[in-house]
This record gives C-alpha cells, structure tokens and sequence, in this order.
C-alpha cells in the first residue's frame, strides 16, 4: 500500500541541448582552472582533489552525451 504525501515525482529525465551540455562543460573546465587535456592526465593519475574528481566525472558523462548525440 503505497502512502500519499501530496508530491510531484521528481522528474528522471533532464532535458538539454547540445549547446547547454558543451557549455557545462566549458563552466565546468573553468571552475577548476584546468584544461581537459590536464584534467585527463591528472585523473589517470589519481592527482584530482574531490572536487575536481567530481568535475571530471560530469565531463566524463557530459562527453558521452555530446559524442552519442550524432
């Protein structure tokens, strides 16, 4: 029996054009003040701060979405 508490479900799909994912992923490469080049590099080897390993796996997920967007 499934109780009601009066809330919209949170919505599971986010909507965004191409343009808005390359443009988080620039805001993102700029928040950490690093080139995507660098940021790879340093996350193969183990060198982000926390903050900066999430920023990478955002590109990560942004980058398959922008590349599976043909």
């Amino acid at each position: 029996m499934a109780i009601e508490t009066g809330e919209q479900p949170m919505p599971t799909v986010i909507h965004k054009t191409r343009s808005e994912l390359e443009a988080q992923r620039e805001e993102l490469l700029e928040r950490v003040r690093m080139s995507h080049r660098e940021l790879a590099e340093r996350a193969a080897n183990y060198s982000l701060s926390m903050k900066e390993l999430d920023v990478w796996h955002t590109i990560e997920g942004l980058d398959y979405l922008l590349e599976s967007d043909c």
